[in-house]
């Protein structure tokens, strides 16, 4: 399957998602007794957008049909999309910008996340780099006691979607429902240029054994990579609520970087006991 191909199926059913969720009345159309469907049916997506019915039938059918900007915005605005919700649908439908290729002689996108990452090993507040595939290529100390010591793990299990929903995740993270909600739709979102990859496509069908993973997956859910406060079991200090900021630049894309600061400035009292209580797991070997 090419990437246009799996941009079109996955565009398909992340409009039917949207449909389903609309009610009639919400756009100001009578519900009727004898309405047995969820959501708005296509032919009513398709007037209120203005478009014709068979059109928009092949565009959630998946076919190679190639809709403006103009259409998308108007479909947006009829199944009442978040903005993130729009930027991902324009996403899909006219795919991505190429990403600059690194200048001769520059590290790799990888070397470059790792170098940054060690850098930060003397901050007590967690710091991780991973890749497209959510593989946790480099920590500093501090992550490797708020998260999970990854140099005790095999290379293939320094994943921080299968950590997150592993058992230790699930315990680790406090309010992990809307963690876990958060996280599925921000890697759906980061994801969606690279459709056609085997590798990822292979690892979202070992996610989805997971419940959890499967109800989040199939809500079609996405969100842009934006800061939010998550709160941590921490094993020595308790609930301990930080601001998760990620980072991903050009240079070292499709690579990010995770950094976690105070929730709230001058929130940090536990700062000495922190920095006092580093592990030594090493996360550049």
């Amino acid at each position: 399957m090419t990437t246009a191909d799996s941009n079109r199926r996955e565009l398909a059913g992340f409009l039917r998602s949207r449909r389903e969720r609309i009610t009639p009345e919400e756009v100001g159309l009578p519900a009727g007794p004898r309405r047995r469907i969820t959501g708005l049916r296509r032919e009513e997506v398709a007037v209120l957008a203005g478009l014709s019915p068979t059109w928009y039938t092949y565009l959630e059918q998946g076919r190679d049909i190639h809709p403006s900007p103009e259409v998308l915005d108007s479909l947006a605005r009829v199944l009442d999309l978040s903005e993130d919700e729009r930027r991902y649908m324009h996403r899909l439908a006219h795919g991505r910008d190429t990403p600059p290729e690194p200048l001769k002689g520059e590290l790799s996108a990888e070397e470059l996340v790792k170098r940054l990452v060690k850098s930060s090993d003397d901050t007590p507040f967690p710091v991780y780099g991973a890749n497209l595939y959510c593989d946790v290529i480099a920590w500093n100390r501090a992550a490797a006691e708020w998260y999970t010591d990854f140099s005790v793990l095999p290379v293939h299990e320094r994943n921080m979607m299968r950590w997150m929903f592993s058992a230790e995740g699930k315990k680790r993270i406090d309010d992990w429902d809307d963690d876990a909600a958060d996280i599925v739709a921000r890697w759906r979102s980061m994801i969606a240029p690279w459709g056609g990859d085997n590798r990822l496509r292979q690892l979202v069908d070992d996610l989805k054994h997971d419940a959890d993973f499967h109800r989040l997956w199939e809500g079609h859910d996405v969100r842009e990579l934006r800061s939010r406060v998550r709160r941590f079991r921490h094993p020595r200090l308790g609930i301990q609520p930080v601001r998760l900021i990620v980072v991903q630049a050009a240079e070292f894309a499709p690579c990010l970087v995770a950094f976690h600061v105070p929730a709230q400035p001058g929130d940090d009292p536990t700062l000495g006991d922190l920095a006092a209580g580093h592990p030594v797991g090493d996360g550049f070997r």
